[in-house]
């Protein structure tokens, strides 16, 4: 019952964060320079007159108050219509429908490789722990992730794309094969290696630092003593030690390298969520923008609250910890 509680309480705090983001990027969209209307009518807008142009921003409500448009667009969002974009002509939800699998398939790849490989990187560091590997794994992670992603995105384009010639410089697929798995897989290699290489070894430290804290405590000394290799007690017992906590932080990180695809989308003109929330914003689709915005700020806090729901379950010292804290409140 408590825990019902707990998420409903953190449930209407999560609808007043998007009530809060909607009004702030309904705002700051609309007092930002440029002409929706540039979005909706492209080179045409050059030919049509200033009377012409009046009576289709009067036709989109663009005259109106800033409170009026905000309301009419909440109440149309708040009945499953997040209304019509701009720059596609199409409703908002046929546009995003057409695209979001890829950016799901982008990140959700780059996802389990980044935590497949963290923990079998970390698992190798913490074995070798302060060795010659150690320390070059450690320094060449380092560099790794504080490239820009947009910096190694263009070095790996230009190596393979334009040097080698071995792999497409972008897109998802070529002309004619969106249902060619093998092409789908060619294409994702440069994107989800750029994705791999910006989030992997912030993961693997993690690891590596938790599996070594968790060898110097006295139950390794036991199996130890008992006959266990290393590998043995590292794999079936300080790995599995850690496991909860692991499960939190991956929880947590989701939305944050599916996030990371946005970038990687626009450099690699790959059809996805992230590339059309650029063009949104740049050519002030406005409805558009509304909804990735709040699609992708719900996503964020849902997996919030289910890193902290999933750690109270899995590791009973966090529920502790709160209990305390409500107490001492």
């Amino acid at each position: 019952m408590h825990q019902i509680t707990y998420v409903l309480k953190k449930s209407i705090q999560m609808l007043a964060v998007l009530f809060l983001l909607s009004v702030i990027v309904f705002v700051i969209a609309r007092l930002c320079p440029g002409d929706p209307l540039r979005a909706y009518y492209g080179d045409g807008l050059a030919h049509m007159s200033t009377a012409e142009q009046e009576a289709a921003r009067q036709r989109l409500g663009l005259h109106d108050s800033m409170l009026t448009q905000y309301c009419r667009w909440a109440e149309h969002f708040a009945a499953g219509d997040m209304g019509l974009s701009y720059q596609y002509k199409q409703p908002v939800a046929v546009v995003i429908g057409r695209v979001w699998k890829n950016t799901l398939l982008l990140g959700g790849t780059a996802y389990l490789l980044t935590f497949g490989f963290a923990v079998l990187l970390g698992m190798f560091c913490a074995r070798k722990e302060d060795s010659f590997a150690d320390r070059l794994i450690c320094r060449i992670g380092v560099l790794s992730s504080n490239v820009p992603s947009f910096f190694m995105a263009l070095v790996l384009i230009l190596l393979f794309a334009v040097q080698l010639k071995i792999l497409p410089a972008g897109g998802a697929y070529s002309i004619g094969g969106q249902e060619n798995a093998l092409d789908r897989l060619v294409h994702l290699i440069l994107p989800v290696s750029v994705l791999v290489l910006e989030h992997l070894w912030y993961y693997a430290y993690m690891v590596r630092n938790k599996l070594a804290e968790e060898t110097r405590k006295e139950y390794v000394l036991l199996c130890k003593a008992e006959g266990l290799s290393a590998k043995t007690i590292l794999r079936r017992h300080c790995l599995r030690n850690i496991m909860p906590s692991m499960l939190v932080v991956m929880a947590i990180s989701l939305p944050h390298i599916l996030g990371g695809t946005y970038v990687v989308e626009t450099i690699f003109s790959y059809p996805g969520l992230g590339a059309l929330s650029f063009a949104a914003a740049m050519y002030q689709d406005y409805n558009m923008l509304m909804a990735l915005t709040l699609f992708t700020g719900a996503a964020v806090l849902v997996f919030q609250l289910l890193a902290q729901v999933l750690g109270q379950r899995i590791d009973p010292r966090m529920q502790y910890e709160k209990q305390i804290q409500e107490v001492a409140q």
